[in-house]
C-alpha cells in the first residue's frame, strides 16, 4: 500500500487503479480497490455496468428460467396440488419486461455502489497508449499506477462462417433472450450451460427444441453419471437431443433456418438436415480483448486469445497490469471473475490475496438444477486417485417428497484413505444453493464424515448431502 501511495506522490498518475471493464470481475475489483484506499476508475463501454452477466447473460437468463418454470408448474403440476383454473396463457411481452426490470435494477444498483464507495465511472472504450496510460474513446487520456483488464468474453461463432449470427434467425444467447414471439421450433447448437438453459426456457413455453451436440454426450464438464441423468430428465420434458453430430452448413430463409449435419464419428445415425424457426448458436464463448492494443505494450495472449498471466493474475511483462475473468485461463464464470477481482486488488495492496481454483462451484439452472465442485469420477479414475463414492436419491428425501420434486441425487466423492472430500455432484431441487455446503467443506479440507456428523435441519434438501457423505464410509439411514 505504501508503494502505491509513494508512486502517487512522486509520479503523475491520475489513479492508483484503473479497471477496463465493468462486469462482475471489474466492478467488484473497483469497489474493493476503493474500499482499500485506492483512487479508482472503472471504464465501461456498454453504457451500463454489470457486463455480459447482468445485461445479456446470467441475470436475464435466470429471470426467463424462473418465469417459464412458473408457467410449466401451472400448466402441468398445479392440479396435483389442488390448484385449478379455467385458462392459462403466456404473455411473452410481459415476461420480457420482467426480465428487463431485473436487469435495470441490478445495473443501476452497481452505479449506486460506485457512488457510495467513491469509484469514478468512465463511460467509453479503453485502449493502451503505454503500460501506464489508457485512452478513453481515443480522446481522454488517463494514467494509472495499476491496471486490471476485465474485458470478459463474447459468444463463439461456428467455424468457417457457417450460419453467421445475425440475431434475427441465427441467434446468440443475447438474441435468444430478446425474441418477440415464442418459436414453434428451435435448433440449439451446443449442449453446454447456455444451450441447455435457454433450450429449457422455450421448451417449457411450448417450442419444439432440438439440441445438437458434436460430442457423444451433453455438458462434457459434468460428471458422466450426472450428465446421463440430466439428459434423461430433459428428454422427458420434451427436449430432443442429437449427439455426435457436426454442423457442416446451413441456410437462412425468410421465416426459417435449415441446418446440415454430418456424423462426428463414423457409424452415427443422425438426421442430415434440420429445419426450424430459429437457430441458437451456443457452442461456448471466447475472450474479448479486441481494441485494447495489447500488442503496443507487449501483453501476450495464448492461441485461443486469453491473456497470459502468472499465479497472481499479473501479465508476464508488467507486474502492475493484471487480467481477470473470462479473458484469462480458468472457467468462464461470473463468480470466478468476482473472486479474482478481490484477489488481485488485495495482492497489489500487500494484503496477500487467496483464491482456491479447485473450490469454484458451477451450476446449470435447468429443472432440476445441476451443481458441482471438485473432481468428477472420471477425473479421479484418470489420475488414479483412490476414492469412495456415496450417493443418495432425492426420492428418499423428505422435503423433496413433500414438494413432489424428487428427480436426481447427491453424489459425494471422498479419498479412500483419508475420507477428504474430493468432489460433490448434485442434480436435483435447489442444487445451486445446497452445493455451497460441500464447497465450504472442500475449501476447509473437510472429510465427508465431518459433514455427515453435522446436524442438518429436517426436513431439508441438504439432508441428502448428509446422507451421501455418510455413504462414503458407512450406510445411509433413510435409503
Amino acid at each position: 500500500m505504501f508503494r502505491i501511495l509513494q508512486k502517487r506522490l512522486f509520479a503523475s498518475f491520475d489513479y492508483d487503479l484503473a479497471i477496463v471493464g465493468g462486469g462482475p470481475g471489474g466492478y467488484v475489483a473497483a469497489i474493493k480497490g476503493a474500499q482499500l484506499g485506492l483512487k479508482t476508475a472503472c471504464i465501461e463501454k456498454r453504457g451500463t455496468l454489470g457486463g455480459t452477466c447482468l445485461n445479456v447473460g446470467c441475470i436475464p437468463a435466470k429471470s426467463l428460467l424462473n418465469s417459464s418454470h412458473k408457467y410449466m408448474e401451472a400448466s402441468k403440476h398445479f392440479k396435483d396440488h389442488g390448484i385449478q383454473f379455467d385458462k392459462l396463457s403466456v404473455n411473452l411481452e410481459q415476461m420480457m419486461k420482467t426480465k428487463e426490470a431485473a436487469v435495470t435494477g441490478l445495473t443501476r444498483g452497481i452505479e449506486g455502489l460506485f457512488k457510495k464507495n467513491g469509484v469514478s465511472y468512465l463511460k467509453g472504450t479503453a485502449s493502451f497508449k503505454d503500460p501506464h496510460t489508457l485512452m478513453v474513446n481515443n480522446s481522454e487520456e488517463i494514467r494509472a499506477t495499476n491496471v486490471v483488464i476485465a474485458t470478459g468474453s463474447e459468444p463463439s461463432p461456428l467455424p468457417g462462417g457457417i450460419l453467421e449470427i445475425d440475431e434475427k434467425r441465427v441467434l446468440s444467447s443475447t438474441g435468444a433472450m430478446s425474441l418477440n414471439e415464442i418459436p414453434k421450433s428451435l435448433t440449439v447448437i451446443g449442449a453446454g450451460v447456455i444451450g441447455l438453459e435457454l433450450g429449457s426456457v422455450y421448451a417449457r413455453l411450448g417450442t419444439e427444441v432440438t439440441v445438437v451436440e458434436y460430442l457423444p454426450r451433453l455438458a462434457p464438464f459434468l460428471d458422466l453419471e450426472v450428465a446421463v441423468n440430466l439428459q434423461k430428465i430433459l428428454s422427458k420434458q420434451g427436449i430432443k437431443f442429437i449427439l455426435g453430430a457436426k454442423v457442416v452448413g446451413g441456410a437462412v430463409g425468410a421465416s426459417s433456418v435449415s441446418v446440415k449435419l454430418e456424423p462426428a464419428n463414423q457409424g452415427a445415425d443422425i438426421p442430415r438436415t434440420l429445419e426450424s424457426d430459429y437457430v441458437l448458436v451456443a457452442i461456448g464463448r471466447r475472450p474479448f480483448t479486441q481494441g485494447l492494443h495489447l500488442d503496443y505494450i507487449d501483453v501476450t495472449r495464448d492461441k485461443i486469445g486469453r491473456v497470459n498471466v502468472n499465479d497472481h493474475c499479473q501479465t508476464l511483462k508488467h507486474a502492475h497490469i493484471y487480467a481477470i475473468g473470462d479473458c484469462v485461463r480458468g472457467p468462464m464464470l461470473a463468480h470466478k471473475a468476482e473472486e479474482e477481482g478481490i484477489f488481485v486488488v488485495e495482492h497489489m495492496t500487500g494484503h496477500g490475496g487467496h483464491l482456491n481454483y479447485d473450490a469454484i462451484p458451477s451450476v446449470i439452472y435447468t429443472t432440476p438444477e445441476v451443481a458441482q465442485v471438485g473432481k468428477t469420477e472420471e477425473q479421479l479414475k484418470e489420475a488414479k486417485i483412490p476414492y469412495t463414492k456415496g450417493s443418495f436419491p432425492f426420492l428418499a428425501n423428505s422435503r423433496a417428497r413433500a414438494n413432489h420434486d424428487t428427480d436426481g441425487f447427491v453424489k459425494i466423492l471422498a479419498h479412500k484413505d483419508t475420507n477428504t472430500i474430493l468432489g460433490a455432484h448434485i442434480i436435483g431441487p435447489m442444487a445451486g444453493e445446497i452445493i455451497m455446503e460441500p464447497v465450504l467443506g472442500f475449501e476447509y479440507g473437510a472429510s465427508a464424515e465431518d459433514v455427515a456428523r453435522t446436524c442438518h435441519a429436517h426436513p431439508g434438501f441438504g439432508e441428502a448431502i448428509k446422507e451421501a457423505c455418510l455413504a462414503t464410509y458407512g450406510k445411509t439411514i433413510n435409503f
